[in-house]
């Protein structure tokens, strides 16, 4: 079973956009690690590493069902975001994109009566919703603590990561 070309194009098209949230994510990090912000460099690290994650899964896909891989050169990331908030909301504008994206996946793939890439783009759809909410908290986080205190956000999301890390243990 392959997918109509219409769906390979957006599936390639798709890893070029996961990897370049990577992309974006890693060039986040490396900003904050720079900024001094250790754990929100960490956690974005993290996040370039989940996305590289989702690319694979899109390139497996195509492969397991026989269509051609294309891979496409990447532009290179913004230079800089300029502050931990600007960095945090530029993840969330990052995350509604690929939401936007993910749902046009699933609008072809239902006018194609794709049924195979229909399922397989589930997990996506569900994983959007865990990504914006998280990444529309780290904002309000942010937004909160303030510039004076944003140690005390780097605190809380070290709390945050360490909880998730239990949950992936259980």
């Amino acid at each position: 079973m392959t997918v109509s070309d219409a769906m390979n194009r957006q599936l390639n098209e798709q890893i070029a956009n996961e990897l370049g949230s990577y992309y974006t994510y890693l060039a986040m990090s490396c900003e904050l690690f720079d900024m001094g912000y250790k754990v929100l460099s960490k956690f974005f690290s993290r996040q370039a590493e989940e996305e590289r994650g989702h690319a694979m899964k899109f390139l497996h896909y195509l492969q397991e069902v026989g269509s051609p891989v294309r891979l496409a050169a990447l532009p290179a990331p913004k230079a800089s975001f300029g502050s931990p908030l600007a960095i945090a909301q530029g993840a969330l504008d990052q995350e509604q994109i690929v939401t936007r994206q993910i749902h046009e996946l699933v609008a072809l793939a239902e006018k194609d009566r794709d049924y195979p890439t229909q399922s397989f783009l589930t997990w996506f759809v569900d994983e959007q919703v865990e990504e914006v909410r998280s990444m529309r908290d780290l904002v309000q986080l942010i937004q909160r603590a303030g510039d004076q205190h944003l140690l005390f956000a780097e605190h809380r999301v070290a709390q945050m990561m360490a909880e998730a890390a239990e949950e992936d243990d259980d």
